[in-house]
């Protein structure tokens, strides 16, 4: 708690309780920030906010109602420094660890909080702090509930922060100030392209993160993407991946017992490292591969990176294999771009695949039919549904995935669908459950409603 006059310049003497853009967030003692985003402007919900008990607006425009109020010119930026102020975070007191990219965020940034002593995690999967773990509304959180995350990370003496940065994040200043030790750029795919309006758009705010990168810093960069090369950034930066030309070169991959052995060519030291991954996946190959680069350029010992890679637990909701006593596979994953999707089908491809799969509505609809068509082909059973329609009709979303196919079933509740995947089963299927990934809500219209995958597949056997 602080007082509204202690943060803001206005002459009112109340306590202040939280800070958020999101009207449904608000309590009483709370200061509303009437930010606008691509989906939404908050600054149509004001009468909300103050119903819901807010004490004071931050705007960028007139309002026309009599309320203690302040206009700014860039609400961003006010926003952060209001948080900034109010949490008493020192962005300096922090190693920040960024990782951007279409896919693997979120493993890779899980994988490096695990490597690196005393980490906090922040990203999809929420925000992490050892066995403690909350929940966040985006892939990088609003300002509001990022410094609060940074506040919770304060207060449980923690220096290290591996976090995932998102092209919407770049795109709206949420980590304006931050200043990255290492930065990770795992590749660079069509996606959120209706946010940013084209592919170049989407590329150079990828890249943006380098801004954000100290002097002394690294920028670890997948070679194999053809998006990223020959880029040109001003900070000191190395290559990964399967290619010769790369700093860092895979030279060999092969099973290795309950393992997956990767033989990396270091360049500048002349010399090979050997790394034992309990990931088979290709894609989970530059995952790794990327964690281990930016644990070793945080400090942490070679040696100790890779006894700690050996121990590595699934990522929840990445690739994660779901055993209940059943005879069958039954695979969770996020996958939702192009190039995610035709991965996990890679990884499962010699097995009998019942694939449950949909498309989120108000999201990039021309991927929609390449990646119906995808699961199509490359499944035995291709089950359609629904996945955060918003305010698009489900069905509308299915005939835009599966064109003029016939060879799918339709089962627009989610629930169902799952169940339906899990009761027609055999001992030789592998049921993967894309999309998702570990989402606790389903999002209809405005609203975010309690629904979980994972919670879906545990109740079938419990």
């Amino acid at each position: 708690m602080k007082k509204l006059n202690a943060i803001i310049n206005y002459d009112l003497d109340v306590n202040v309780y939280g800070i958020t853009d999101d009207y449904k967030c608000i309590k009483d003692g709370y200061i509303f920030v009437a930010t606008s985003g691509y989906y939404v402007d908050h600054f149509k919900y004001i009468n909300e906010a103050i119903a819901n008990g807010c004490v004071f607006l931050v705007v960028d425009r007139k309002i026309e109602i009599d309320f203690p109020h302040i206009i700014v010119d860039n609400i961003n930026d006010y926003y952060n420094d209001l948080c900034k102020k109010y949490y008493d975070i020192d962005l300096d007191n922090y190693n920040f660890y960024g990782i951007t990219g279409t896919d693997g965020k979120t493993t890779t940034a899980f994988i490096v909080s695990q490597l690196i002593d005393s980490c906090a995690y922040i990203g999809t999967n929420g925000l992490v702090i050892g066995s403690e773990e909350y929940p966040l509304s985006n892939t990088t959180p609003c300002i509001s509930e990022l410094y609060d995350s940074l506040d919770k990370i304060k207060k449980n003496n923690i220096k290290n922060v591996s976090m995932e940065v998102s092209s919407e994040a770049l795109l709206h200043d949420r980590i304006k100030d931050f200043c990255f030790k290492v930065v990770g750029i795992t590749n660079v795919t069509g996606d959120h392209l209706s946010v940013h309006g084209s592919f170049e758009n989407y590329l150079k705010c990828k890249l943006k993160i380098v801004d954000f990168v100290q002097d002394d810093g690294i920028v670890l960069i997948n070679g194999d993407d053809k998006n990223l090369k020959n880029i040109l950034i001003k900070n000191k930066y190395y290559t990964y991946g399967f290619s010769k030309m790369c700093d860092f070169c895979i030279k060999k991959v092969e099973k290795k017992d309950n393992f997956l052995l990767i033989v990396l060519v270091d360049k500048f030291n002349n010399k090979n490292i050997e790394i034992l991954s309990p990931f088979f996946e290709k894609f989970n190959i530059y995952n790794v591969v990327l964690a281990f680069l930016i644990a070793r350029n945080a400090g942490i010992d070679e040696g100790l990176i890779i006894e700690k890679i050996k121990k590595l637990n699934r990522v929840k909701g990445r690739c994660e294999e779901l055993n209940y006593g059943q005879k069958f596979k039954i695979v969770l994953d996020y996958a939702h771009t192009i190039h995610a999707v035709d991965s996990i089908l890679d990884a499962y491809k010699n097995d009998s695949l019942i694939v449950v799969t949909g498309a989120a509505g108000g999201r990039d609809k021309d991927k929609r039919p390449i990646i119906g068509q995808m699961i199509i082909d490359n499944s035995d059973v291709a089950i359609f549904t629904m996945d955060d329609p918003r305010y698009e009709d489900v069905d509308d979303i299915i005939n835009q995935m599966v064109g003029d196919n016939k060879n799918y079933i339709r089962i627009k509740n989610r629930k169902e669908a799952i169940e339906y995947a899990l009761s027609i089963a055999n001992d030789n299927s592998t049921v993967l459950v894309i999309g998702k990934g570990r989402d606790n809500y389903m999002a209809i219209e405005n609203k975010k409603i309690p629904y979980s995958d994972y919670d879906v597949i545990k109740n079938y056997f419990i």
